[in-house]
């Protein structure tokens, strides 16, 4: 028992220095996105704001998904890093249960375990809104996304979604904004 509470205590401390989102309790079932649909949901999306996590770097951030096989989503996540390189990630996303489609499982690396992808909400066409939990028994960390179609979204649409997280019980105060700004994100279209 004494052993659980030190390695509990010590990813804690590892997880706020890296400025997770940690929180007390389970993680919270908020709703998703009823009738999802993958096939609509394909193409790329520009991060907007996010609860800040300790694996992904960066500015200017996108997610392009693809079909990689049928019910299996191609994941690839891009970024621009502070020394001018772009870091890129690759890995695949599927529906556990074929009767729940917005609850999306990720895994990016093989032997891994895969991570939650929950779509909360999305019209296809310019924003959606993703969350993501991982429990350790006494406390939770919380991930969530923002993202668009274009780099930029009205504040009235990332305030409806910050909404939607605030009522799930995720704190949306802590989400950071991912800078798009045009030239400095040109680098990443070459």
């Amino acid at each position: 028992m004494k052993a659980i509470q030190v390695i509990s205590l010590t990813l804690l401390s590892v997880l706020a220095a890296n400025a997770q989102v940690i929180m007390p309790g389970k993680c919270p079932k908020p709703a998703v996105q009823e009738n999802f649909d993958a096939a609509r949901y394909l193409g790329k999306w520009y991060d907007i704001q996010k609860l800040p996590d300790i694996f992904q770097e960066g500015e200017c951030s996108t997610a392009t998904y693809s079909l990689k096989s049928p019910g299996v989503v191609g994941v690839l996540n891009r970024a621009l890093l502070a020394d001018g390189t772009i870091n890129s990630i690759t890995g695949y996303a599927k529906a556990k249960d074929p009767s729940e489609p917005a609850k999306l499982s990720v895994t990016f690396f093989e032997g891994s375990p895969p991570a939650p992808y929950w779509v909360l909400s999305t019209d296809y066409k310019s924003y959606t809104l993703v969350y993501s939990c991982t429990d350790y028994g006494t406390f939770h960390v919380d991930f969530a996304w923002i993202m668009s179609r274009s780099p930029g979204m009205l504040r009235e649409t990332i305030h409806d979604l910050k909404s939607i997280l605030t009522s799930a019980g995720v704190n949306a105060d802590k989400m950071i904004v991912t800078n798009q700004d045009k030239v400095l994100c040109s680098a990443m279209n070459q």
